[in-house]
Order: C-alpha cells, then sequence, then structure tokens
C-alpha cells in the first residue's frame, strides 16, 4: 500500500501492548495479589515463574523501556493516521480498520501502562 496506511504501521502500537503487559506481569499482578490478601498465590506463581523476580528488580529500566516504547508508538501512530488511505474503496476500508485497530491497540497499551505504573510507584505509598 504505497501512500497509505500498510499492515506494518500497526508493528509499533502492538509491541508496546506487549511491553505494557510486561509492566502488569512484574509489578500490577504482584502488589494487587498482596493487597487482596493472596500471598500463598503469588508464592506459587512466583515458584512456577521466577523469572517475575527478575522483571520487578528491574522495573524502573523495565517501565521506561515500555514507556519510551509506547511514545514512539504514539508518534508512529499519529504520523500513519495523517496519510491517506488508497483510493481503491477495499484498500480504504482496510486502511480505516487498521487505523481504528491500531487507536484501540494504543489506549489498550497505555491503560495497562498506567495501571502497572500506579501498583508499582504508586500504590504501596497510598493504600498503606
Amino acid at each position: 500500500m504505497t501512500g497509505g496506511f500498510s499492515p506494518r504501521d500497526t508493528l509499533a502500537p502492538t509491541l508496546s501492548l506487549f511491553a505494557s503487559l510486561s509492566t502488569l506481569l512484574c509489578c500490577a499482578l504482584p502488589a494487587l495479589l498482596v493487597t487482596l490478601g493472596l500471598g500463598a498465590v503469588l508464592a506459587g506463581l512466583v515458584s512456577a515463574a521466577p523469572w517475575l523476580v527478575e522483571l520487578s528488580r528491574h522495573k524502573v529500566w523495565l517501565f521506561t523501556g515500555s514507556g519510551l516504547l509506547l511514545l514512539g508508538a504514539f508518534l508512529v501512530q499519529r504520523r500513519a493516521a495523517r496519510l491517506p488511505c488508497p483510493a481503491d474503496p477495499a484498500r480504504a476500508a482496510a486502511c480505516q480498520r487498521l487505523r481504528a485497530l491500531s487507536a484501540v491497540t494504543m489506549g489498550l497499551s497505555a491503560a495497562i501502562w498506567v495501571i502497572g505504573f500506579f501498583f508499582a510507584f504508586l500504590a504501596a505509598d497510598l493504600l498503606l
């Protein structure tokens, strides 16, 4: 799709979704389990997936990297939104669907990142 929106333009929002999901796994999920009094569940989760501890140790880097990826994806999406869709009606409809999917993915990624940030850095101070 030259001169228009291509499926490749959804790559950055999709990557940002996976990066923000990692922030939920490292920080928000353990904090939520402890807050709900499910420490035994957290212990079982950590024993089944010990890499979660390593993610938690590097949460500042994880949030910085995923936040930068989210910002980059937002900028790519914003640039792509200004590009014209193809003149062909079928390709124009596909272009509009991809733009909508990209916007939903970006919104979901941002929401997940904010939830993860809240639990990783703010919840302990506000809730205790």
